[in-house]
């Protein structure tokens, strides 16, 4: 049946097709991003581990996606400042950030409300398992050889050091004394601003014990100052294949360590999430950033947007339990 054409006909068809285009258009629009710059929020300062890590993912992401990822660094508030900046973000893939260890932390101390459950999580990118180090005129030649001295110290001779009061390299050590049967404070904790400054007094005989990361210790071990006697991870890290694990040696199933990710706000729509995702995964089987965190020492450690999340709960629940050992949880 043949259909009269009439004004009206012709302007119902037009408005129809206008709705059709003013619906279609947030679609296209989605489908083409990124169409401009993406901020990746650094919640620490420039020339850092984290700060490096960040670089090398936003080089390779604008590489996979062709628009620019520029890094910015948001510090202060023991991380919480750039922790609520990606948080906070608007939800439209023109912002994410890479998130560290500290977001399983920082809630518990009191510092903020934010937790791993504050993000959409989207690739797990790096983790440093921390170190056991020792001075190079030490005389513990081995993990067992140090371990039994712990336990036959008085507490708080020995003292250990590496991070400030209550960061990651504290709680390592905290675990480790928990699960050798000790109580959180048999070895005393020497606040220091950092591994580097940690390593040093190591050298200079003011700590006994260093539980810093293996890459953050490797200077001091390269110039024959100090050195590892184990790792707190479930398997040896490939660029110290030497050190072994604490399970190989005591028997003790213990894993904890510093980690880099990637994630963005909550409520991103799905089809960038996933093109984050897939991207990143791209970005972590390249040999530009396997060579690059070779290069520095870096752990590789992936895991895709649901194994990340399920990782950081894992790593929170963790955290929970060695702060609250330590007295150092608020809640």
């Amino acid at each position: 049946m043949s259909r009269i054409i009439t004004r009206r006909n012709v302007l119902q068809g037009a408005a129809a097709a206008g709705a059709a285009g003013l619906i279609a258009k947030p679609a296209i629009a989605q489908a083409q991003w990124p169409s401009r710059p993406v901020t990746l929020i650094c919640p620490w300062g420039a020339g850092g581990g984290t700060d490096a890590t960040a670089r090398i993912i936003a080089q390779l992401l604008e590489k996979e996606l062709g628009q620019p990822f520029n890094v910015v660094n948001r510090t202060g508030g023991s991380g919480v400042v750039g922790h609520s900046a990606i948080a906070t973000a608007a939800p439209d893939g023109y912002t994410i950030g890479l998130l560290t260890v500290e977001i399983s932390m920082m809630h518990h101390q009191g510092l903020t409300d934010l937790t791993p459950r504050s993000y959409q999580p989207l690739g797990l990118m790096n983790e440093d398992p921390p170190g056991v180090q020792v001075s190079a005129s030490s005389p513990h030649k081995d993990i067992k050889a140090l371990a039994e001295a712990i336990k036959a110290a008085p507490p708080g001779k020995l003292k250990a050091s590496g991070t400030g009061q209550g960061g990651i390299w504290h709680l390592a050590l905290v675990g480790w004394l928990v699960a050798m049967g000790l109580k959180p404070d048999h070895v005393a904790w020497v606040p220091s601003n950092g591994a580097a400054p940690g390593m040093q007094d190591l050298a200079a005989g003011g700590v006994d014990i260093v539980t810093c990361s293996v890459p953050e210790a490797r200077a001091m071990i390269d110039a024959g100052k100090a050195k590892s006697l184990a790792i707190m991870a479930s398997e040896r890290n490939p660029q110290f294949k030497d050190v072994p694990t604490l399970n190989e040696t005591l028997g003790i199933h213990y894993s904890v360590g510093a980690w880099r990710g990637i994630a963005g706000p909550k409520n991103l729509p799905a089809d960038m999430a996933k093109k984050l995702e897939t991207s990143l995964k791209t970005a972590f089987d390249s040999k530009e950033y396997k060579d690059f965190m070779n290069s520095r020492g870096f752990g590789m450690k992936y895991a895709d947007a649901a194994g990340f999340g399920k990782f950081m709960d894992e790593g929170d629940a963790a955290m929970a339990s060695a702060m609250k050992a330590a007295g150092l949880a608020k809640a």
